[in-house]
């Protein structure tokens, strides 16, 4: 009897880890057209506003394809000063379409404007409850530019960078969490220091992501390789 007291403990348990699981989606944001289009026409950046957001969408519908309806929730940060100023400059309200996105998808929205607000948020999500986390938008090598010539041509001005990893905490993420980034170059340095600061591998390129696969339903693609 005590045998199977102990096995329904464990399995209430899992079932309750399972309700509670959630995936973390972190999305930066645009660059401004005014600043691109100073660009040769190959060199330039975010012709579409919402490359990041339609990346997001479609990852929500594979993890959700992938665990199911029932015990899958969604947590997804935007940068959302990037989205207000290519909004005002586009005359559309994105940030509402974004909010429209989180709702159809069941998605709680929290809307960030730095990387020390997102680790702050991150950070307050309850212990083992994430599954997976994925970041979408710009990057280098060093850091997340959640904003990319948006306020300076070529520069960013909010960014979540290697040195601030130290802050994140790894008490959210479960055990055998998934974590990947999206955007150029993560794996050549900055995948190390994701790992030192919360003990799980967070999967990055070697070389730069090309979010031209979008046009067919696709996750962004790598022009040389994944790694850790």
């Amino acid at each position: 009897m005590k045998r199977i007291a102990l096995l329904l403990i464990c399995l209430f348990a899992s079932v309750g880890f399972l309700e509670a699981a959630q995936h973390v989606i972190l999305t930066g944001g645009p660059a401004l057209r005014k600043w691109e289009n100073y660009r040769t026409e190959r060199d330039r950046h975010d012709r579409w506003w919402a490359n990041f957001v339609r990346a997001s969408t479609l990852r929500m519908d594979e993890i959700r394809r992938a665990y199911g309806t029932e015990g899958t929730s969604f947590v997804w940060y935007v940068y959302r000063t990037g989205y207000d100023k290519r909004g005002r400059e586009d005359g559309k309200p994105y940030t509402t379409w974004i909010t429209e996105q989180a709702a159809k998808r069941n998605a709680r929205l929290v809307w960030i404007s730095s990387g020390n607000d997102f680790i702050s948020k991150f950070n307050r999500l309850p212990a083992r409850s994430v599954a997976t986390f994925d970041f979408f938008g710009h990057s280098n090598k060093h850091c997340f530019l959640l904003d990319y010539s948006s306020q300076i041509l070529g520069a960013s001005a909010a960014w979540l960078h290697e040195s601030q990893l130290r802050s994140l905490s790894g008490r959210p993420l479960a055990k055998g969490a998934i974590c990947k980034s999206w955007g150029c170059h993560t794996a050549e340095s900055m995948s190390k220091y994701w790992k030192s600061a919360t003990g799980v591998p967070l999967i990055g390129a070697v070389g730069k992501t090309d979010y031209a696969t979008l046009t067919h339903g696709k996750l962004p693609s790598v022009s040389g390789r994944w790694s850790q």
